[in-house]
């Protein structure tokens, strides 16, 4: 049968398929709308599987807090190229996890992306048609929850980079400025843990084997390597636990001074930080 430009157009308004790709869906499907649909599908399944080792450094990362404050969420929605992270489409689907995120607070990102939509499809679903359409790998990268009686979150400029704080023990404080600034530090100092005892034993190991390796090419008695490694992993865990660090505004407070001095047993419970491309 004739395929005619309002058929081709209805097709591409109702999936979003280039006007190509939808001629050529309802040529092949002799004019029968849903074979057509299944046909573009289809398309975006061969995408996904062809393309599916393809590396995705380019996306965004979305932040969200409840309206009560206590719980947030952060996802990142990776692709292949920059042009499509900035595709009005492609940022639609990355508020659209986000806000099933949000509204059915799923465990993990297996179940996160199985949520049905408004169609009754699924995110995932949703995720391989958008890929037969543009051509391009799409991923949920990372989805991360925070939960605590105060949440706070960050996002950099670059729309790249998310970061959710939680803090405990706010004693009526309203501690969303210095959640802020805390947020802010994790965001440019890329902590590993809240403190020493967050950081698990591999990296304790292999931080002390460095250091004892740094002193013995320096020349150092080996009776005093464990000593001079010891030294060298406080350090460590001077610069890379949060609550240890150095508070960038004011280098005289540590984190867990600067809590303290906001309120009385003021904590951070936990904190992630999500980045595309490093």
């Amino acid at each position: 049968m004739a395929i005619t430009a309002q058929d081709v157009n209805r097709l591409r308004q109702e999936t979003g398929a280039g006007m190509m790709d939808c001629k050529k869906a309802l040529t092949e499907a002799n004019g029968d709308f849903e074979a057509a649909k299944d046909i573009l599908r289809k398309q975006g399944q061969k995408i996904a599987s062809k393309r599916a080792d393809n590396e995705t450094s380019e996306g965004i990362v979305l932040t969200q807090v409840t309206a009560d404050g206590s719980t947030g969420k952060v996802v990142a929605i990776a692709c292949e190229t920059e042009p499509v992270s900035k595709v009005e489409d492609f940022r639609n689907l990355a508020q659209a996890v986000l806000d099933a995120a949000v509204s059915t607070n799923a465990s993990s990102k297996e179940e996160l992306l199985a949520t049905p939509q408004a169609d009754g499809r699924s995110l995932q679903d949703h995720i391989t048609d958008l890929m037969g359409k543009i051509g391009e790998k799409i991923d949920v990268v990372s989805y991360e929850t925070v939960t605590a009686e105060k949440v706070v979150a960050y996002n950099h400029s670059n729309g790249k980079l998310g970061v959710l704080v939680g803090l405990d023990n706010t004693n009526g404080t309203d501690v969303t400025e210095v959640g802020k600034d805390i947020a802010m530090q994790i965001a440019a100092m890329k902590p590993i843990a809240l403190d020493k005892d967050g950081v698990d034993a591999a990296t304790v190991e292999r931080e002390i084997e460095i250091g004892k390796d740094q002193a013995r090419q320096e020349g150092k008695p080996e009776a005093m390597l464990e000593k001079i490694a010891q030294g060298k992993l406080n350090k460590f865990y001077k610069e890379s636990t949060l609550l240890n660090q150095e508070f960038v505004k004011d280098s005289s407070l540590t984190i867990a001074q600067l809590l303290e001095k906001t309120s009385k047993g003021l904590t951070v419970t936990a904190f992630k930080r999500v980045a595309i491309g490093g």
